[in-house]
């Protein structure tokens, strides 16, 4: 059986830091999606729009991600 996957979307994840939680001393994190990226956008590409992006934010970066969906099918 041969499966072959097709990418069918893109979205760019910035996880903000947003403090710590006065009642569980947990760190809370707040995200803001870019959905519908080009899925031909490599990830530095995806990366260098994120930190640009991220001095224009009130909160700091934490971190980034990209979230990637495919869609298998089996070609036999």
């Amino acid at each position: 059986m041969a499966v072959t996957a097709k990418q069918t979307s893109s979205t760019l994840r910035m996880v903000f830091s947003d403090g710590i939680d006065p009642i569980s001393g947990k760190e809370i994190y707040k995200t803001k999606s870019f959905s519908n990226t080009k899925i031909a956008a490599t990830t530095e590409q995806l990366f260098a729009v994120a930190v640009s992006l991220a001095p224009l934010q009130q909160r700091s970066l934490f971190k980034i991600e990209r979230n990637d969906n495919s869609e298998l099918r089996d070609e036999a």
